[in-house]
């Protein structure tokens, strides 16, 4: 005989678990720091916005003073090389019997003997017949003669056509000037008063040079 058969309805409460399925819900305070954690980091920002705008100021103001101490430091070296340049030099003296006219060194001979003489002379002591530069040195070499009657031979000569220094450079007719003959024989010496020509086999005294 069969038996038969019971059915039942089961209801199972969802609920009736572990609450652990869902998180809950932390309170607000939690997460949120101190009330003056925002103002410490506002008043850090503001000081290194501080700190930037003193270092861009200071630069400003600092590379204008470095560049006209720089300016100025040039300026004084320039200034000292040109003082350099335009000294004298107080050192250098001229040998015994000779005296110093500008930055040369003159020895008056008292000798006479004709101008090729006299320059093979000046040869012997390192020197040169004498070179005049301008009026105002003819006028101080001639302040040093002490009588009118003497003859110096200097180192000018008139030869192609031209009075030419020893050194081979033309006399300028307008810085000095030449008084007397003017032929191939034609040699100058200078006196108290004047400089001239006469014949290069007369015998004169004459002066020779050392320029510094």
């Amino acid at each position: 005989m069969d038996r038969p058969v019971i059915y039942a309805d089961l209801n199972l409460f969802r609920n009736s678990g572990p609450e652990s399925s869902s998180p809950r819900s932390l309170p607000r305070d939690v997460c949120q720091g101190p009330t003056w954690h925002p103002f410490a980091l506002k008043l850090g920002c503001a000081g290194i916005i501080f700190l930037v705008l003193c270092v861009i100021g200071l630069s400003v103001s600092v590379i204008p003073l470095i560049k006209k101490s720089s300016i100025e430091n040039c300026s004084v070296i320039i200034q000292e090389n040109r003082n350099k340049t335009t000294e004298k030099p107080s050192q250098f003296k001229c040998p015994m019997n000779w005296q110093q006219v500008r930055e040369k060194c003159l020895i008056f001979e008292t000798n006479v003997s004709s101008w090729n003489n006299s320059r093979t002379d000046c040869s012997r002591k390192d020197s040169t017949l004498l070179l005049i530069q301008d009026q105002e040195e003819l006028k101080l070499i001639q302040n040093k003669i002490s009588d009118v009657g003497i003859l110096y031979w200097i180192g000018l000569r008139f030869t192609e056509k031209n009075w030419k220094w020893i050194n081979d450079s033309f006399l300028h007719s307008n810085t000095i000037q030449v008084f007397g003959d003017a032929d191939e024989n034609s040699c100058a010496y200078i006196s108290k008063t004047e400089l001239t020509s006469e014949d290069c086999g007369a015998e004169n005294k004459w002066i020779c040079q050392i320029k510094k």
